[in-house]
């Protein structure tokens, strides 16, 4: 039997955000994933300079080695109707990248231990320490693996049918000499189409010679016809090239302002969308992530004489930064009201700058952590 300090499930931003941070504070970390890195990971990828600024990370030397694309402006639509564009100046209000290396990235800097390709097959809580698949023992248990996070699992209330997870199709390459000339899309200015009745939107983002083009919604109804009528509407406009990769990859994550899965339980705790921390309104989910776990790493290192008070800490202090769960919902706007005063939303310059931009998906009201 192996013994650390504190083990995570998951490599992905938040686990390996977590587990460097304890790293650096001398504690023995694992971090176990299934996969190997760098890995394929279904994502739009994009970051906004608050998580660089909170992570550390130089832009002009992340870019030396890596794809970091500058996004300077945003055109965004309802489909069907034409799109309003926002330009938003100097500096970049967000980059965009490409996951494969962003998280391979992050998990090289951590400096923990690694298993990866490791797949979790076994829980088991037993005087008052975690063990995992018979051989690594740990006081503490962080789930970092995702929706369907085998630590989520654990405890109880997730993932299951239960939840409304916004299911999403996606496809990422890179893209031909022919191909970039006959993409309109520009890599400064990423595409957001929203559904008619609002209940997912539409992406198309260019990354340099990279392409990323995928559909997102709260039911996952006909959602491979809502991504094929959308790419062909996108290449009829001239927007995408014509001869497209045909296979999607799928991917599921939960909304904050849905998610009732427990923040804790006993020796453990939840990070990022394993405790379904997606942004409401955009489900970006790479800021929540990487915030989660500085939080959950803080109150780790400042409690270990008291490691009872981490779990309610953590519950409080994550709400206190990302509001209210979907455990304690607010009143929702009918459907009904919500479709017929969009049109007339979308086409605001106004509402798609302050509110769509600015509040849905750069959160620029929120400041950095400290």
């Amino acid at each position: 039997m192996r013994d650390y300090d504190l083990i995570v499930v998951g490599g992905g931003p938040a686990g390996s955000t977590l587990g460097g941070a304890l790293r650096a504070q001398g504690w023995k970390v694992l971090l176990i994933d299934k996969a190997e890195f760098p890995r394929d990971k279904t994502c739009a990828g994009w970051v906004t300079p608050a998580v660089l600024e909170v992570l550390g990370i130089d832009p002009a030397e992340y870019a030396r080695e890596q794809v970091l694309q500058p996004i300077h402006g945003f055109r965004i639509g309802l489909m069907g109707q034409a799109p309003r564009e926002n330009r938003h100046g100097e500096p970049p209000v967000s980059y965009g990248i490409r996951r494969c290396e962003f998280d391979h990235y992050l998990l090289q800097r951590s400096g923990v231990e690694r298993m990866l390709g490791t797949q979790v097959r076994e829980l088991v809580r037993e005087g008052g320490e975690w063990i995992i698949n018979g051989r690594y023992r740990s006081p503490w248990l962080v789930g970092a693996g995702g929706h369907f996070c085998p630590v989520a699992a654990e405890l109880g209330k997730g993932p299951g049918s239960h939840e409304l997870a916004v299911t999403a199709k996606e496809v990422e390459f890179r893209m031909t000499e022919v191909q970039q000339r006959r993409c309109a899309a520009r890599g400064d200015t990423p595409e957001l189409w929203f559904c008619r009745d609002l209940k997912g939107y539409a992406w198309i983002f260019r990354k340099g010679e990279y392409l990323n083009i995928g559909l997102g919604r709260e039911d996952n109804v006909r959602l491979g016809d809502h991504l094929d009528e959308f790419v062909a509407g996108m290449q009829a406009d001239g927007r995408l090239p014509p001869d497209l990769p045909s296979r999607y990859k799928g991917h599921a994550y939960l909304l904050y302002g849905h998610a009732r899965r427990p923040l804790a339980g006993p020796g453990c705790l939840l990070v990022g969308d394993a405790a379904g921390l997606a942004y409401t309104q955009s489900g970006e989910g790479i800021r929540p992530a990487v915030e989660s776990a500085l939080i959950a790493a803080r109150l780790l290192a400042r409690h270990q004489d008291a490691p009872q008070q981490v779990g309610a800490d953590y519950d409080s202090a994550v709400r206190a930064r990302f509001g209210r769960r979907g455990d304690r919902p607010e009143r929702p706007l009918p459907g009904w009201l919500k479709s017929l005063a969009a049109p007339a939303l979308m086409r605001s310059q106004w509402f798609t700058r302050r509110v769509v931009t600015e509040r849905w998906f750069l959160h620029q009201e929120m400041p950095a952590l400290s």
